[in-house]
């Protein structure tokens, strides 16, 4: 079953074409990784799929549902989770409350505390649940943003480069994270790490000047002469 779709989606921002025409499709359960060169359309694709821009011209569909038009708020409503590359917690905040505030959208009482603890404890926080978001290391606040996705419950799980200033064995832990949740938690994962995503994804998606280049599987992606010639720096 496809979760998301697609369809002629483009944005132009005067004149430059950021996303052009792009048809995708991410079914239920799959871990699915979008790559690309910089300003290759990434982070204005992921926007249009989270509400946070409308498209030029086009559609994504939810579920079945066209979602367009509707609100990010509306979006993660229906069970749509996401991180950016710029980190949005709540620095006066403990690591707990960032957490928690997130989880109230669908959890009260010992629930939501219980809810929380879990997240964190996903994540590999449940050693600072006192201390405030803003003393965190950058690399902590990527785990924080992600543990108040995952207490979401979401149906779609989008990860905006969630391994940027991770030290290695905390993108060892990300890793195994990204296994447990394989197969129940469909997963959108914008990475420029290749190891991670080579080991991460069920299947790749390149994009390039704002257009899909390729999709694969991560073997076929890495063997594509056209991806080599523009990303990966081998052709």
């Amino acid at each position: 079953m496809t979760l998301l779709s697609t369809r002629g989606l483009s944005k132009r921002f005067a004149g430059l074409h950021a996303v052009e025409n792009v048809d995708f499709d991410l079914p239920q359960g799959q871990v699915r990784a979008l790559i690309g060169p910089n300003g290759a359309g990434k982070t204005t694709f992921v926007s249009l799929l989270c509400g946070r821009i409308a498209p030029t011209q086009g559609t994504v569909i939810f579920d079945g549902r066209d979602i367009s038009r509707l609100p990010a708020h509306k979006r993660i409503n229906l069970g749509m989770a996401y991180t950016f590359q710029i980190t949005s917690v709540f620095a006066n905040l403990t690591v707990t409350e960032n957490v928690a505030l997130a989880a109230r959208r669908r959890l009260r009482g010992m629930a939501m505390v219980q809810a929380t603890e879990q997240a964190l404890a996903q994540v590999g926080l449940e050693g600072r649940l006192d201390q405030n978001a803003g003393d965190l290391s950058y690399g902590h606040q990527r785990l924080l943003e992600i543990a108040m996705g995952l207490v979401q419950h979401p149906r779609l799980l989008i990860l905006d480069e969630p391994t940027q200033g991770l030290a290695d064995s905390e993108i060892e832990g990300f890793m195994a994270l990204i296994r447990s949740l394989a197969g129940h938690t469909t997963i959108l994962l914008v990475e420029h790490n290749m190891s991670v995503v080579m080991q991460a994804a069920d299947q790749i998606t390149v994009l390039n000047f704002g257009q899909i280049l390729a999709q694969g599987s991560p073997d076929e992606i890495r063997a594509d002469r056209a991806v080599q010639a523009a990303y990966l720096g081998t052709g």
